[in-house]
């Protein structure tokens, strides 16, 4: 239980946005079972706050910050505030993401821009301001929560969550490679079918506007070549992997975890 020991780990969107286990909770509470110092950035304080209770209740290390990673101030703000609590940060995890239904008929421009600020300038914006701080260290993990949505069409039209998921995956490479001599990997997570919170909250409309949880659950785990969807702890063994020194010849690339649906319609 020690494969970041003495790391300190800057995970964005820690909370969840409904009861259970989302990505982000997940891997802050992994992380620092794994040893790691965590600084937990969530939209929602209440939510940020519930993740380090979870850690500290097992006494690992958490600190907790409110901030819209969309804005640049206030991810100013976030990182200065993990320099002065931890003293430096290892591994980024970039972990915000929205879903606006609509093709590109559909999709009103507002929809359009407000999908870009999360999904994708948030991560240009917190790479922005950790990489010159990993650059100094010579070293530091960056790992970005993209999805298969970056690799197929899902079924479901949501134009500006293919365009911005798609976009992370070139994104993640060019840092990877701009700042490989400089000890600092870059990689991207495709989740697929994932049973957390944030599908019932963002994604079960469409599904059907009527269908209950276990409706939507049922149709989706249906859809999964191993009949059944994956959870927010498989993205967090899988972060854990590229957090730690075991992947530390491991960058500019997309670690998929779909339990074989993208094999499926390959």
């Amino acid at each position: 239980m020690s494969r970041l020991l003495g790391k300190v780990a800057l995970v964005t969107g820690a909370g969840s946005v409904g009861p259970g286990w989302g990505n982000g909770k997940a891997m802050a509470t992994l992380f620092a079972r794994e040893g790691a110092q965590v600084f937990a950035v969530d939209i929602n304080q209440a939510a940020a706050d519930e993740t380090r209770s979870i850690i500290e209740a097992e006494c690992g290390t958490c600190a907790t910050y409110a901030a819209d990673v969309s804005k640049a101030d206030d991810v100013e703000r976030a990182v200065d505030a993990c320099l002065s609590i931890f003293g430096r940060i290892d591994v980024l995890v970039n972990n915000v993401g929205i879903v606006r239904l609509g093709g590109v008929v559909e999709l009103s421009e507002e929809d359009w821009d407000h999908a870009n600020d999360v999904n994708l300038k948030s991560v240009f914006l917190m790479c922005k301001h950790v990489l010159p701080h990993m650059a100094q260290q010579q070293s530091g993990s960056i790992i970005t929560i993209s999805s298969i949505a970056a690799l197929r069409y899902s079924g479901v039209p949501y134009a500006s969550y293919y365009a911005t998921k798609g976009a992370l995956l070139s994104l993640t490479r060019s840092i990877a490679l701009e700042y490989a001599r400089r000890g600092i990997r870059a990689n991207c997570i495709l989740p697929g079918l994932m049973d957390t919170p944030h599908i019932y909250s963002n994604v079960a409309q469409a599904y059907d506007a009527q269908a209950d949880a276990e409706a939507v659950r049922a149709k989706r785990d249906a859809m999964c070549p191993t009949g059944k969807m994956g959870d927010a702890w498989d993205v967090a063994y899988a972060a854990l992997y590229l957090a730690s020194d075991e992947a530390k010849y491991v960058t500019g690339t997309e670690l998929v975890v779909d339990g074989g649906i993208t094999a499926r319609f390959a």
